[in-house]
């Protein structure tokens, strides 16, 4: 029996290859969708051979939002699953001089993942089942002056997926909000991560895979993280702000 079809946005990151990957080792066909279709070619070909599973390509501007209702209704098949690994971290120091380059990680983190799955929410929704797995961010969950430009952004990308979740919980449509905390991939090159709190992408993978088959409702890769970050959530502000995180 064919496997639910995948739909994966933001196709062309590290974070999301790995999730074709498992999902089509697991049988499923995929749509990948990216700016950069060309540079999806590739990953195409070798998913289809290795696996044996159908794999399409589409191009997806998460930041041309206009287009978001047509991407959707082009697509061949309406997925079962679709996965947003959308995202861009930015610097934290060229934010804070530069509004443009503050708002560009702001809309891509929040307005245009928030976007193509307001879309796809109704269409599931519409249809009675479906799986929407929306990539956020432990950053999200307490201001940081080290990156709260991307932090607030993925708090607000948490905020919509926990009020989708809850909209749709009696329609037959599963959200899950997926907070990886750090991740060993291009963005995080050159950053000095713990090595013992640090995943790599297939271990990402695999959890979304297991979370959407348990249902689960909110997914940090390493349990850890859901201790660490109750306890900076609960410093008192007036420490909070003399700390450096």
């Amino acid at each position: 029996m064919t496997k639910p079809l995948v739909l994966i946005l933001g196709a062309g990151s590290d974070i999301a290859k790995a999730v074709a990957h498992h999902f089509a080792a697991l049988g499923h066909p995929l749509q990948l969708a990216a700016r950069n279709t060309a540079a999806l070619q590739a990953d195409q070909t070798d998913i289809a051979l290795r696996y044996g599973v159908g794999v399409t390509v589409h191009a997806f501007d998460a930041l041309a939002i206009q287009t978001h209702e047509s991407f959707v209704t082009a697509l061949p098949d309406l997925p079962e699953i679709a996965v947003c690994a959308v995202g861009l971290m930015g610097q934290q120091a060229e934010n804070e001089r530069d509004i443009q380059a503050a708002c560009r990680v702001m809309r891509t983190n929040f307005e245009g993942p928030a976007s193509i799955l307001a879309v796809l929410a109704n269409r599931f929704e519409a249809r009675g089942n479906g799986t929407l797995v929306g990539i956020s961010s432990v950053a999200g969950e307490r201001g940081r002056a080290t990156n709260y430009v991307y932090g607030a952004a993925k708090a607000g990308f948490t905020a919509f997926l926990s009020g989708l979740r809850n909209r749709l919980a009696k329609r037959g449509v599963h959200v899950v909000t997926v907070l990886p905390g750090f991740v060993a991939t291009q963005m995080t090159v050159g950053m000095n991560l713990p090595a013992k709190l640090t995943a790599q992408p297939q271990d990402v993978a695999r959890a979304i895979a297991r979370a959407v088959e348990r249902k689960t409702n909110i997914l940090y890769v390493y349990p850890i993280w859901r201790l660490i970050m109750g306890i900076i959530r609960n410093i008192p502000e007036q420490v909070f702000k003399r700390m450096v995180l």
